[in-house]
């Protein structure tokens, strides 16, 4: 029985890592057909939920500064 010898060493490592390259692109290029990409209407609806959302927490976030600013003029003015 003829049995098979296996590389070792330097060129062995390098056969597995260029052979670990292929590998990777290749699941890559199958994990990349299992993507699912959002319609152009999918697209422009979340950009406008985004939109909003971020007006929303900056009219918030400048109520809070307005309410907070006027609190510290009453404090400072009756120190």
């Amino acid at each position: 029985m003829a049995e098979k010898k296996e590389k070792s060493g330097f060129f062995a490592s390098v056969g597995n890592f260029f052979s670990g390259i292929g590998k990777r692109f290749r699941d890559i290029k199958s994990e990349m057909k299992k993507i699912v990409w959002p319609t152009k209407s999918q697209i422009v609806n979340n950009t406008i939920v985004v939109i909003v959302v971020a007006l929303i927490a900056a009219a918030f976030i400048a109520g809070l500064d307005t309410v907070f600013g006027l609190v510290l003029k009453l404090i400072y003015r009756n120190v």
